[in-house]
């Protein structure tokens, strides 16, 4: 038998499903999860078993079980190619590849840059200061298919210093983002705060509510192109992190309705055609630019990063229809004009087992 615990339905949660309830307060991992526990006869409201499409009502008691958790065991080296851009004794700078999970989940078990990290490092000489056991060097993360520039620590001194500074705002993480739309304005910020979506766990959303977090992005206009037939336009933009809350500059474009291009979840505003979406398969998101002081030397770094492949194809794809750079575009072509190009291939699952 696995683990029982109780919760008890909020006012703003009354009239909802169950299973809705339970994944959007991450009792369980997916909706999915939560209704076949509850067909499973493993949730009980007010003692009694119930249908998943079951309304609650305030005040109801909800018991679920849990299975228990397999124990963690040392995270494995897998020999997965990483774009090494810097390495010293004290940290990395890796250029990510599209489809790389920063470290294992649920979802996830192994594969990813963290596994690629053990095999290149040695686990002894990664930090430990996120607070699991699964997450050796990592001070900070990419989404799966976002790329670029992210930085990793070879010891503890090194991984709370960077942490410290990301939260700071001292260390400048600057991403190229295409959007659906044309932005009239050259500069912008968005100050909205974020917190999961209601009624799915996986999903973020600009809410106002108690578990929200404070989220903080500004944006320059690169480079503006005409609308097309099936599309209303598109802008080029550069996005500054102020803040680092899980999908951050997805979830604040899609609440301007300017959504990135190729997102498969955050779309909302934005057509959903694929050709307008140049058949990517992920979001148009690129960790271009990265500027940090070395904690333990003091020395300035600095890191720019060419655009991927599929993604330079789409702006390349788009150059008839320019309607001119920015100067801030200038200055951000001029840059990439000098900067290396990601040389890691795409990483998929299925090719994990001949890591």
């Amino acid at each position: 038998m696995g683990m029982l615990k109780s919760h008890i339905v909020k006012p703003e949660d009354a009239g909802q499903r169950i299973d809705a309830v339970l994944a959007g307060h991450g009792l369980y991992p997916s909706r999915s999860a939560a209704a076949r526990a509850v067909e499973s006869g493993a949730v009980f409201v007010n003692g009694a078993t119930v249908a998943k499409k079951h309304a609650l009502a305030a005040g109801d008691t909800v018991v679920y079980e849990l299975e228990e958790p397999p124990a963690a065991g040392p995270v494995r080296a897998q020999n997965i190619p990483l774009d090494v851009r810097y390495e010293d004794d004290d940290l990395l700078v890796i250029s990510k590849q599209a489809g790389l999970v920063c470290h294992p989940s649920i979802d996830h078990a192994d594969g990813t840059l963290v596994n690629a990290l053990v095999h290149h490092c040695g686990a002894d000489h990664l930090c430990n200061v996120q607070g699991e056991d699964d997450r050796p060097g990592i001070v900070h993360r990419l989404d799966r298919d976002t790329t670029g520039l992210m930085l990793a620590a070879k010891n503890d001194a090194t991984g709370l210093a960077l942490m410290a500074d990301i939260h700071d705002r001292a260390v400048d993480r600057r991403y190229l983002a295409l959007v659906h739309g044309v932005i009239p304005h050259d500069t912008g910020m968005i100050d909205a705060p974020i917190a999961r979506a209601v009624n799915e766990r996986t999903r973020m959303a600009v809410r106002e509510c108690p578990s929200a977090r404070d989220a903080l992005t500004t944006f320059r206009v690169l480079e503006r192109f005409e609308h097309g037939p099936r599309d209303n336009g598109y802008t080029l933009i550069d996005c500054k992190l102020f803040t680092g809350r899980t999908h951050q500059i997805r979830v604040h474009m899609q609440y301007t309705r300017h959504p990135l291009v190729g997102d498969p979840v955050y779309n909302a505003g934005g057509p959903k055609d694929a050709d307008a979406n140049f058949n990517l398969d992920r979001q148009f998101l690129h960790s271009f630019q990265v500027r940090f002081t070395q904690p333990m030397t003091g020395q300035e770094l600095f890191f720019a990063d060419n655009l991927t492949d599929d993604l330079q194809a789409v702006l390349d794809a788009l150059a008839p229809r320019s309607m001119g750079r920015t100067q801030a575009g200038d200055e951000v072509a001029a840059l990439l004009a000098e900067a290396p190009h990601p040389s890691a291939p795409v990483h998929r699952l299925e090719d994990v087992s001949a890591c």
